[in-house]
């Protein structure tokens, strides 16, 4: 099972923890943060207090998550400097607006919005009908996308790549954790695991894309339809929320999955 330290109550602990997950020395995190190797140490091991511009800069440089950053404020004894307001907050609907409207300048293909825990917060008119025959239970609210996407009653039994697609999503929340070290995210992990592996019915997609890619490939009523995806983030987010959000935009991977859904619109 991944484990995850548990949550610090020093600030040099922090520090020290997330330069050793970043894979910094000392040296080069003083170094990139313009201090001496030495003042570092002192911080690190608790003989020195940083001020809160210090605590900021360094977790600029191990870039920190936002919401971690908060806890590393709260343990040098700082207040959180960054807000965590809902979607719903009337200081966030611009950005909630653009989200919207990257979703349904989308369609006629599928993208949906996603939070830290891959929680799907919303998404096109075009997803819909892809997920028909999935169970209900994997539908009620809060809907989590890699579940859906894994589940033996989900997406799995109609994705005809499941070996490839679940390699690919398996290494990708690995990659998630190593970076966000969220313990929720493990559970995730852990739990998926186990879900089935399943066979594959196509070839790799270094024999059918060049390797550039790993296709979700769907078997639907109208066909086997092949989709890639891109990952969208805000830029220079200062609110938590916003940081942690995420569009995930799947497009045609072949000509008749984009005439499918163009013909499906």
């Amino acid at each position: 099972m991944t484990n995850i330290d548990s949550q610090p109550r020093d600030v040099g602990t922090h520090i020290r923890q997330w330069r050793q997950r970043r894979r910094m020395t000392q040296l080069d995190l003083a170094l990139e943060a313009e201090i001496s190797a030495r003042h570092l140490s002192f911080v690190e091991t608790g003989k020195a207090q940083p001020s809160r511009d210090m605590v900021l800069n360094l977790c600029d440089r191990l870039d920190v998550p936002l919401r971690e950053r908060n806890a590393v404020l709260l343990a040098a004894g700082f207040a959180p400097v960054f807000p965590q307001r809902p979607l719903h907050d009337p200081a966030v609907k611009h950005a909630r607006a653009a989200i919207d409207l990257i979703l349904r300048g989308h369609e006629p293909y599928p993208a949906l919005a996603i939070d830290r825990h891959w929680t799907m917060v919303s998404a096109n008119r075009a997803l819909a009908p892809l997920l028909e025959g999935v169970a209900p239970h994997l539908l009620e609210s809060p809907v989590n996308v890699l579940r859906l996407s894994l589940h033996p009653e989900g997406l799995a039994p109609r994705i005809a790549n499941l070996p490839e697609w679940r390699a690919h999503i398996l290494e990708r929340l690995r990659h998630q954790i190593g970076v966000t070290c969220d313990e929720t995210l493990a559970a995730l992990l852990e739990e998926l695991k186990p879900y089935p592996a399943g066979i594959s019915h196509t070839r790799p997609a270094a024999d059918r894309y060049g390797g550039f890619v790993v296709p979700l490939q769907l078997r639907t009523p109208a066909g086997l339809l092949s989709f890639f995806s891109t990952t969208t983030v805000l830029g220079t987010p200062v609110d938590i929320t916003l940081s942690e959000l995420a569009i995930e935009s799947f497009f045609p991977a072949d000509d008749a999955t984009a005439a499918a859904m163009r013909g499906a619109a």
